[in-house]
């Protein structure tokens, strides 16, 4: 990818951005706490009806920034291929996730938290999703707002 490649019109940047959600395994997860301290920390993460469902645990200080819910900014891909996803997060307990949820997560992760007490789901619906690759993608970046994809 170079400057000189043409911008992907947005139907293509939805279309990659929903493929990353879908292959993608491991995301960046940026909260602060209530005095401001940055975390910025990698979780594993499956796209899972319209959200991206993580888990840590309960203790660490993402899940405690977004704990009871609360803003929250992830990052996919790399520095050429940029998904950045700003949402509201809810905590989940492992027996108040649906099981097909909960399987799915397991399936794409590797790990399983629901019967570890220590842990906690993650579910982050997005509310606004940026997608460029170069300068020239960057004045059509937005392609969530309020949550819906953009036509």
């Amino acid at each position: 990818m170079t400057n000189w490649e043409p911008a992907r019109g947005r139907e293509q940047r939805i279309q990659d951005v929903r493929e990353r959600l879908e292959k993608d395994a491991d995301v960046w997860v940026a909260t602060a706490s209530e005095g401001g301290a940055p975390v910025l920390v990698p979780l594993s993460f499956v796209w899972d009806d319209g959200a991206l469902l993580m888990s840590t645990k309960r203790v660490n200080a993402t899940a405690r920034n977004l704990t009871p819910g609360g803003p929250v900014m992830l990052s996919l891909g790399h520095t050429r291929d940029v998904v950045l996803v700003e949402g509201t997060a809810t905590a989940v307990e492992g027996a108040e996730l649906p099981a097909a949820s909960a399987d799915a997560f397991a399936h794409k992760t590797g790990f399983d938290p629901r019967d570890r007490q220590a842990w906690v789901y993650l579910r982050v619906v997005p509310r606004v999703v940026k997608t460029w690759r170069e300068e020239n993608e960057l004045a059509g970046r937005v392609v969530m707002r309020d949550g819906a994809w953009l036509g």
